[in-house]
């Protein structure tokens, strides 16, 4: 463990969200949310539980629209505060590939640390929509995560029949992969990387 405490605070205000949140690298899986999207809502507690982080949001935006600006300013939110919380990122693992079923659906999160923002995604779900949740915000949020965050992330789901625990696969995958990545590793010194910046 690192004697600094890898947290963040983040706050986003446009004229189509208003978004504060607070994210812990190390936590416990402690959870607070409070947004207008109650599907994106399950999926963050599963990552912050699956990652044991500590995550708290606040955030309301113009659903009366759709989803689509809430979702996507939560993504950059988080990916800003994940790249605040470890700083230099000096001693951590940098690298994680996690496979995680849900019932009948498999996904795999494959993450790199690396300063580099890149997103691939592989992912056919058989229904356009969970409740009111359209399920083509998922890429929008992993997208804008990895783009603020800057970290390479491929997300593949590898096979399901529902299209709720293909979904949750990929974000219980997602924390295990994120938590993984940024464990502290006492082997590394500085950082994992022959250019000597991440």
């Amino acid at each position: 463990m690192t004697d600094t405490i890898r947290k963040a605070e983040v706050a986003r205000k446009t004229n189509e969200t208003d978004i504060k949140l607070s994210f812990a690298v190390d936590g416990s899986g402690e959870v607070k949310l409070e947004t207008d999207v109650p599907f994106l809502n399950h999926m963050l507690d599963l990552f912050t539980k699956h990652g044991q982080f500590d995550l708290t949001v606040e955030a309301r935006g113009d659903i009366e629209i759709d989803d689509h600006h809430t979702v996507e300013d939560i993504g950059i939110c988080l990916g800003q505060a994940l790249r605040e919380a470890l700083g230099d990122k000096r001693g951590i693992k940098r690298y994680a590939s996690v496979f995680v079923p849900m019932d009948e659906a498999l996904a795999q999160v494959i993450v790199d640390v690396s300063n580099r923002p890149h997103f691939e995604y592989r992912a056919e779900y058989p229904s356009a929509q969970v409740g009111s949740f359209e399920t083509e915000l998922v890429h929008e949020f992993l997208w804008k995560l990895a783009l603020e965050a800057r970290i390479t992330l491929h997300v593949i789901v590898h096979y399901g029949k529902n299209t709720h625990h293909m979904i949750e696969a990929v974000f219980k995958a997602l924390g295990r992969a994120i938590d993984e990545a940024t464990t502290i590793d006492p082997r590394v010194q500085g950082v994992p990387s022959t250019k000597g910046v991440l």
